[in-house]
């Protein structure tokens, strides 16, 4: 007998010499018989896809009105479509929850990556639920440059506020709009105070643009620190800072927080140099611990007397008048620049000018001329 192994078919193969098998493989059923003694069966159709119902805008109105989150995050969708069919439905269903919005107080949040703005808007989000507040995150993240979708998924950072009921949570990504800011943050804010939603809390990408956007949509503005700024410091004077409200300290816990004394005696210093970012109000530098919860009761305290100081100087309704003159500007510039770039004669013109440009053969200043020129010649016919 041979010590090689002899090459066995397995037990459930079909055909094998091998005596006793328990199964054999049959050829497929290729026709809508099964192969069973009966009448002739007819296919089962094609499993449909369970998509929700297209909505109309008297739908979202309703659902809006109703506080049904579900119907918040679709319209909220629906507003950040690019579609054209999309945008008319959007801008309908704003202009019909428009007298319901503006009551809420708006608050930007916004520092550093590392800073800990999401564990601080978590542990304030929660403590003004339970105080009975409903309150609206706008957790705008950086967006991928491959797909321009979120890549820091923030609404998973807070769990324990994404549970209340009293909470709604929107990530957004920015779409690489300046300051870090979804193109339609103002709408979504809108949407939300329909809804009910008495606070809302814009947290910004941070991550060194310009955050005077964040500025002009927000009653109050927050800049989360940490400790050992040093350099840093220097380097924010005349920047965020000149924009802030108020410059909370985070992380002010354990072995941290001699430090963070320490960095709020520096802010505090500087902020004597720097003219306030809101007429009759001295900016004030804080101390907190968002992972333990420690000084943001305070916090908020100091929030709610700006809120009120504002009202009673009348700074706070300037600043909204202010902010929606500056959103019909900024929808000016965002349609005249789609309009410009969608012109079929501008399309069809600027790959040899921008060659031109790249080349070094045409002069930027002239290649806007020119453009200009393509543009304003196509409307005209």
């Amino acid at each position: 007998m041979s010590d090689k192994p002899q090459s066995r078919l397995p037990e459930w193969a079909a055909g094998g010499k091998e005596p006793g098998f328990a199964s054999r493989v049959m050829d497929g059923v290729t026709t809508a018989h099964d192969g069973l003694p009966g009448p002739r069966r007819e296919p089962a159709p094609a499993p449909q896809a369970n998509l929700p119902p297209r909505l109309t805008v008297a739908d979202y109105y309703q659902g809006i009105r109703q506080g049904s989150r579900g119907i918040l995050a679709r319209a909220i969708t629906l507003v950040e479509s690019n579609l054209p069919r999309h945008g008319e439905l959007a801008q309908q269903l704003l202009q019909d929850v428009l007298p319901y919005a503006g009551q809420a107080l708006r608050i930007g949040i916004t520092g550093v990556p590392g800073a800990g703005k999401s564990t601080f808007i978590e542990g304030l989000g929660c403590q003004l639920c339970q105080q009975g507040h409903k309150v609206a995150v706008l957790a705008v993240d950086p967006s991928s440059t491959v797909t321009k979708g979120s890549i820091l998924g923030d609404k998973t950072r807070m769990e324990q506020l994404n549970r209340h009921p009293n909470a709604f949570i929107r990530p957004s990504p920015s779409s690489g709009t300046l300051g870090g800011v979804a193109r339609k943050s103002r709408e979504t804010m809108i949407l939300c105070e329909a809804a009910g939603y008495d606070i809302i809390l814009v947290e910004t990408v941070g991550v060194g643009q310009s955050e005077v956007t964040v500025r002009s949509m927000v009653d109050c503005f927050l800049l989360l620190v940490l400790t050992g700024a040093g350099d840093e410091l220097q380097g924010m004077k005349k920047g965020v800072m000149e924009l802030a409200d108020f410059i909370a300290v985070n992380k002010a816990d354990g072995d941290n927080r001699v430090r963070a004394l320490t960095a709020r005696g520096e802010y505090e210093q500087i902020l004597h140099y720097l003219r306030p970012a809101t007429e009759g109000w001295v900016t004030q530098a804080l101390t907190c611990s968002a992972l333990y919860g420690d000084g943001i009761p305070e916090l908020w305290s100091k929030v709610e007397q700006f809120i009120k100081h504002t009202r009673a100087s009348g700074a706070f309704a300037a600043r909204r008048q202010n902010q929606a003159l500056a959103w019909l500007r900024t929808m000016v510039e965002e349609h005249l620049y789609r309009r410009f770039y969608d012109h079929p004669a501008v399309k069809a013109q600027l790959p040899r000018i921008e060659q031109g440009v790249a080349g070094g053969a045409l002069m930027a200043t002239k290649a806007v001329r020119e453009l200009l020129d393509i543009y304003e010649c196509g409307q005209s016919l």
